[in-house]
C-alpha cells in the first residue's frame, strides 16, 4: 500500500488558529513492539505530565489485549514538542497498563523504572547508537538498483556525494525533528551497507534513555512516512557480505566517568561476563543472525572484551584506556532491541548484582 503526502495541500489548515486547544499524540509500544499513536484534543497548553489524562485504546486490535476485555490504558510518561504540527501541540510518549492495573506484557518501562530508582545512587548514563535501513515499498532496501545490488561495501560509511549516500533529505529531515522535539539526539552518520544510516541519542540518565530511544524512533517512522520509505530495524535486512544492524549501549557510572574509573569499568565486564546468556535473551530478536563473528560483531555464543576492538562484546575506547576514565560501549544489542529492557538488565548487572 503506497501513499502520496501532501504537504501543499494540508499547509493552509495547518495555518488555521487552533483557539486556547491543542492537539496531544499519544504514543505507545504495541504487542508486536511496533509504535502506535493517537491524538485527543487538549483545551490548554500542557507544560507538566500532571495535566494530561489517562487514556484508553482497543487492546485487542494491537495484539495487547483479547476481545473480551480489550480496554488498555495509556499513562503518560514523557512529554516533546510535535514536530509535524508545530505551536504547542505536544508527542506523549505512553506506558501501557492493563484493566487490573498491572503493566501491559510489552512495557518493560514499568520495571526498569524501579530499577533506575534503587540504582539512582551510582547515575547511569547511557548513550544508544541506533542503527537502521531504509527500504522501498517492495521490501528491498531503498535506492538500491532494481533486480540488482550496488557496489560492496566500503565508500558508503560516512559517505558524502551521489552513489555513496542514500536519503539525506529525509536523514536531515529526522534530525531537524528530533532537535525540535527535545529529543537528545546527538549525531548521525551514514552506514557500512548503503542505505543503512545510525542516529545516535543520549547521553540520557536513567529511565530517559529508553523514553528519548523510542521517541526518536517514532519520529523517524513518521518522517519516513511522508517520504513513502519504510523504515527497518531488522538487525539483519539482508544475508550475504552485508553488515547486520545494532544498537551499540554506551554505559557509564559517576564512578566510571571519574579519574580512576577505569578500575570500576573493568569490574562491570567481569560482572557483564558472568550474564553473558541472560543479556543475549534480551539484545534483541533474530540477533543471531548479526552476531556471527564477522562484519564487526562479536559471536554470539561467547563474550569478549577489548580496547578498541570492535570484534569484542564490550569495546573500552581507545581515549577512556589511555585517560583511565570514561564509558565502555556493550557491542551485542540488536537494532530492535527495546531499550527499557537493554538498561535495566545492565545496571540489574552491574549495580544491583542480580
Amino acid at each position: 500500500m503506497a501513499f502520496n503526502y501532501h504537504p501543499d495541500l494540508l499547509a493552509p489548515y495547518f495555518a488555521l488558529p487552533q483557539g486556547s486547544s491543542i492537539q496531544a499524540e499519544y504514543v505507545w509500544i504495541d504487542g508486536d513492539y511496533e509504535l502506535r499513536s493517537k491524538t485527543r484534543t487538549i483545551t490548554k497548553k500542557v507544560t507538566d505530565l500532571s495535566q494530561l489524562p489517562t487514556w484508553d485504546f482497543d487492546g485487542s486490535s494491537t495484539n495487547q489485549a483479547p476481545g473480551h476485555d480489550s480496554d488498555v490504558y495509556l499513562r503518560p510518561a514523557a512529554i516533546y514538542k510535535d514536530p509535524f504540527r508545530g505551536g504547542d501541540n505536544i508527542l506523549v510518549l505512553a506506558s501501557t497498563y492493563n484493566s487490573d492495573g498491572s503493566p501491559n506484557r510489552t512495557n518493560h518501562r514499568h520495571e526498569a523504572a524501579k530499577t533506575m530508582e534503587l540504582a539512582k545512587h551510582a547515575e547511569p548514563w547511557f548513550g544508544l547508537e541506533q542503527e537502521w535501513t531504509l527500504m522501498d515499498m517492495d521490501g528491498k532496501p531503498y535506492g538500491w538498483p532494481k533486480g540488482g545490488f550496488p557496489g560492496p561495501q566500503g565508500p558508503y560509511y560516512c559517505g558524502a556525494g551521489a552513489g555513496k549516500v542514500v536519503a539525506r533529505d529525509l536523514i536531515e529531515a529526522h534530525y531537524r525533528a528530533c532537535l525540535y522535539a527535545g529529543v537528545r539526539i546527538s549525531g548521525i552518520n551514514a552506514e557500512v551497507m548503503p542505505s543503512q544510516w545510525e542516529f545516535q541519542v543520549g547521553p540520557c540518565d536513567g529511565i530517559a534513555m529508553g523514553d528519548e530511544l523510542w521517541m526518536a524512533r517514532y519520529l523517524l517512522v513518521r518522517v519516513a512516512e511522508q517520504w513513502g520509505v519504510k523504515v527497518s530495524f531488522h538487525p539483519k535486512p539482508l544475508q550475504g557480505d552485508w553488515n547486520g544492524a545494532g544498537c551499540h549501549t554506551n554505559y557509564s557510572t559517576k564512578e566510571m566517568r571519574e579519574p580512576g574509573g577505569i578500575q570500576a569499568i573493568h569490574a562491570a565486564i567481569e560482572k557483564l561476563s558472568k550474564r553473558h546468556d541472560e543479556h543475549i535473551a534480551v539484545y534483541g530478536e533474530d540477533n543471531d543472525l548479526r552476531l556471527t563473528g564477522r562484519h564487526e560483531t562479536g559471536h554470539i555464543n561467547s563474550f569478549s572484551s577489548g580496547v578498541a576492538n570492535r570484534g569484542a562484546s564490550i569495546r573500552i575506547p581507545r581515549h577512556v584506556s589511555e585517560k583511565g576514565y570514561g564509558y565502555m560501549e556493550d557491542r551485542r544489542p540488536a537494532s530492535n532491541i527495546d531499550p527499557y529492557r537493554v538498561t535495566n538488565i545492565i545496571v540489574e548487572t552491574t549495580l544491583l548484582d542480580k
